[in-house]
């Protein structure tokens, strides 16, 4: 398959792979939010609108690239299928040639929801089981509030999900939300955060 070719499908939620340990669920709750205040007309038009990029990998399996979220909170709502464009079939290669192709092309994210690299097995098998890092939602919320700026980056939401990690409590994040954004808005601008994708702190005099 030509990788500038995607192809278009439809297929159900329970049978897309994830390519990441953890979600955001409050940013999952956000999205299963907006899912249900549309109509039918305008849920049909989302769906087409919004198609999840996978890879095929071994056994023809969909794993997903990106739009985790959505592929959550579209399950925790009861929508049984999605639209999906695949980019690429990597469905001839070995189970730890397959893993190693996504790494190196940063297309998986292998990091638990304390931040430690895990093993590919470690992944979970289902879009359900994806496990909740608080501090994801946190990174997330930040950007749409101008912490700072959209990125290509690959997982650029992750790289900012670990660094508030060892600067905001938990405890914060679960109690005091809004507060612990605050905090992270201040740790945003700072020149310590200079290095990671989308920064917009104050520029050098």
């Amino acid at each position: 398959m030509n990788t500038r070719d995607p192809v278009l499908k439809t297929i159900k939620i329970d049978d897309l792979r994830p390519t990441q340990m953890t979600v955001g669920f409050r940013e999952v709750a956000e999205k299963r939010r907006e899912w249900a205040e549309r109509s039918d007309k305008g849920a049909g038009k989302f769906l087409g609108s919004h198609m999840i990029p996978t890879v095929l990998g071994p056994k023809g399996r969909n794993y997903v690239l990106d739009h985790h979220h959505l592929a959550m909170a579209l399950h925790q709502a009861g929508q049984e299928e999605v639209c999906v464009t695949v980019l690429v079939d990597l469905s001839a290669l070995g189970k730890g040639s397959f893993w190693t192709y996504l790494d190196n092309r940063a297309w998986c994210h292998p990091y638990d929801a304390e931040g430690r690299r895990q093993s590919f097995d470690a992944i979970p098998k289902q879009i359900e089981d994806l496990a909740d890092d608080p501090y994801r939602s946190l990174a997330g919320e930040l950007r749409r509030a101008g912490g700072y700026a959209k990125d290509t980056t690959p997982f650029s939401e992750f790289l900012w999900a670990d660094f508030l990690r060892t600067r905001v409590r938990a405890k914060q994040i679960k109690a005091r939300f809004s507060a612990a954004l605050e905090r992270a808005m201040s740790l945003a601008k700072s020149e310590d955060a200079g290095y990671l994708p989308g920064w917009c702190g104050p520029a050098p005099e």
